[in-house]
Parts: structure tokens; sequence; C-alpha cells
């Protein structure tokens, strides 16, 4: 058993959206914390404990993510740490880390506002994404140079990156 933690820090990078061998959409994404602090003979404020969380979601929470937040953005993240294992492919070696499996997680408001939009839950998140896609086809942003915009530049289909770890970039259907 794992207990509840939150995280406050900033998205290294867009979330990416894959589908696992049964269908079930998962956001695979890293958050960085960092606790300012200022050298009181200098004056000067640096970052201390900068830590990086891989961090995982899945289902209508993946989607929603992938379609919401971007890198750089200041999120909230409540979740519980679980321990990954897996054998490497090259050595062989078993081995694990320590990640995130979020449970909740939204955009900090402390520096930006945001928009709420009630998703009807079972896939709006794949169905926004098809969207965007088919709409940045149209608009003639095949180009991912010529998007403005990270949202558009996820809409490109070579953008979400490659099928590794049983997961494919493919929708289910």
């Amino acid at each position: 058993m794992s207990s509840t933690m939150t995280l406050v820090g900033r998205l290294t990078g867009t979330p990416e959206l894959r589908f696992s061998p049964a269908g079930v959409a998962v956001a695979a994404f890293t958050i960085v914390t960092s606790r300012r602090v200022k050298d009181q003979a200098s004056g000067e404020w640096s970052d201390a404990d900068t830590t990086y969380w891989d961090c995982k979601a899945f289902k209508q929470l993946a989607e929603n993510i992938c379609a919401s937040l971007d890198k750089g953005m200041e999120v909230v993240a409540v979740g519980r740490a679980v321990q990954e294992s897996w054998e490497d492919r090259q050595s062989g070696a078993k081995r694990s880390k320590i990640a995130v499996r979020v449970d909740s997680i939204g955009p900090s408001l402390r520096s930006a506002t945001a928009r709420v939009e009630k998703t009807s839950g079972g896939g709006q998140g794949r169905q926004q994404y098809e969207q965007a896609r088919q709409a940045s086809s149209r608009e003639g942003m095949d180009d991912p140079w010529a998007s403005s915009g990270a949202a558009a530049e996820r809409a490109q289909a070579g953008a979400w990156g490659g099928g590794s770890g049983g997961y494919s970039d493919e929708p289910p259907f």
C-alpha cells in the first residue's frame, strides 16, 4: 500500500498519449519539482532539491491530460508512488524505479488562469484528439513547423512518439 502524495511542479514535456493492447488510454509525462532558496550572502535565488517524477495516468484522465496540459505548465498532481519493475532488453538485468500513478491533476492557478470544460466521459478526449487532427489537416497544418501552438503539434500523427513498452500510438478502433 502506498501513501497519497501531492506534487506541485512543471511539466518537462508534452504528455504522450498511447493505448495499451487492451485499448486503455495511458498518458506518460514528467513533473519536475524544486524548492527556491535565497543565498543570504549573495542575495541570489536558486533551485534546490530538484526532483524529476515519472508519472502515468489512465483511461479518461489520460485523455483529458493530453487534451489540456502542455510542456512548461505548472500543475498540481495527486497520486501515489508505485515501484515499476522490468528486465533490461540489452543486458537482461532486472531494473526498477519509483513512479507516480496520478489520480487527479490540474493546472496551478498561482500564475495562470484556466477555463474548465466538463467532458461527458467515455472517450471524449479521443474524440477531441481526432477532431483536432482532422482540423489541422483541413487547415493545411500538415507541416509540424508551420503549426501554431502545442495542441496543433500534438495533433500531428508523428508527435506522439514510438510504440514502446507494449503501447501503440493508434487508437484501438
